[in-house]
């Protein structure tokens, strides 16, 4: 069964950066698009950005200009690069295929982000 493990996150500063990693195992990784969601506390999950298994990339309004995803296929791995932080950015940032997400959900890495 395919499994996700997210990495990267932490306590930044406003203005700051993170880069945040997603690790997939036991699906073959390249059939897939991929999504970085977000979740802050009392709100739904969100999506972020998403790249397909083409290195297509769309990035949602509200990080555009300060968020870029990326792939590295020979790792498994999804990438979020995080810059200009801001408070709003603040909450628990997962990965999963995009755009219905097929695999379970891993435990997520918090992004904290202080004014």
């Amino acid at each position: 069964q395919a499994q996700v493990v997210e990495s990267g996150g932490g306590l930044a500063q406003a203005g700051g950066s993170l880069r945040l990693s997603c690790t997939a195992s036991g699906a073959i990784f390249t059939l897939y698009a991929m999504g970085w969601y977000r979740q802050a506390p009392g709100q739904q999950r969100e999506l972020v950005a998403d790249i397909d298994n083409g290195g297509r990339t769309n990035i949602v309004d509200s990080v555009k200009g300060r968020f870029t995803i990326s792939r590295e296929n020979g790792k498994n791995t999804v990438y979020l690069q995080m810059n200009s932080l801001k408070s709003e950015d603040t909450a628990v940032y997962y990965c999963n295929t995009y755009p219905y997400n097929i695999w379970p959900w891993g435990q997520g890495t918090q992004v904290t982000v202080s004014s």
